[in-house]
């Protein structure tokens, strides 16, 4: 029998145009707040933005079976793309207005398999290093009882946000 998930999301133009004309602190607060739509990735894979301050974001998400991979676990780009929203948040979340990050890379050590019988995991991002143009960043995946699931570090370029012309 199959399963079916239905999910909405947002014009992510209205983010995209909403990041760079305030401070990523500010941004990252509305997004939490609501006053900003979810990004459509935290939709895809059902995640949210729990709690955010300079140089710290963390995200949560319940795993289910429509992530597992062919062997019945959470699939590893789930776990990646939770670590990465952290890890680059923790960046963003530091970045005056007019500025903004991409990830350069992104190192993962899974340590745990994950299941839907894990229950709700929190995905912990901290700036270890901010610079003008990189920033390096880390989070942890932690489950209820804060055993260690996974762990990524990020190397992220800052640039300025391109101004419209007209």
């Amino acid at each position: 029998m199959g399963r079916t998930r239905t999910y909405h999301w947002e014009d992510p133009a209205i983010l995209a145009d909403a990041a760079g004309g305030m401070a990523g602190i500010d941004f990252l607060r509305e997004v939490r707040a609501g006053r900003l739509p979810a990004p459509p990735i935290g939709r895809t894979v059902d995640f949210t933005l729990d709690e955010v301050e300079p140089g710290r974001a963390v995200f949560s998400m319940t795993p289910g079976e429509e992530h597992y991979n062919p062997i019945g676990s959470v699939h590893g780009g789930v776990f990646a793309t939770l670590l990465d929203s952290a890890a680059g948040c923790a960046v963003q979340s530091t970045l005056p207005e007019g500025m903004a990050y991409t990830s350069l890379d992104l190192t993962v050590k899974f340590l745990r398999r994950i299941t839907a019988d894990t229950g709700t995991v929190r995905a912990i991002g901290t700036l270890v290093s901010g610079g003008r143009r990189t920033a390096l960043a880390q989070a942890q995946l932690l489950d209820a009882s804060d055993r260690l699931l996974a762990h990524a570090t990020s190397s992220c370029l800052i640039f300025p946000v391109p101004r419209p012309q007209g």
